[in-house]
């Protein structure tokens, strides 16, 4: 009867494999979880970005390169 033996350990290495399986999606979930919360994170702080950019560039057009040279050149 070597055969229910077979099948019992391919039941076993399945079920090993099944348990595997579930911690590694539990893992990738909580790191998925994380980089969300960061690309949430990241877009308020652009958002804010957005909202200083006027107030700090002026009326918010265009700005000319040559406002940043030197007075030398």
């Amino acid at each position: 009867m070597g055969q229910p033996s077979d099948i019992d350990q391919r039941l076993t290495e399945l079920e090993i494999k099944a348990s595997f399986t579930e911690d590694l999606i539990d893992k990738l979930d909580a790191v998925i979880i994380r980089q969300q919360h960061q690309i949430d994170s990241l877009m308020r702080e652009v958002a804010d970005l957005k909202q200083q950019a006027p107030v700090d560039g002026g009326v918010g057009g265009a700005r000319n390169l040559r406002d940043d040279l030197p007075p030398h050149f």
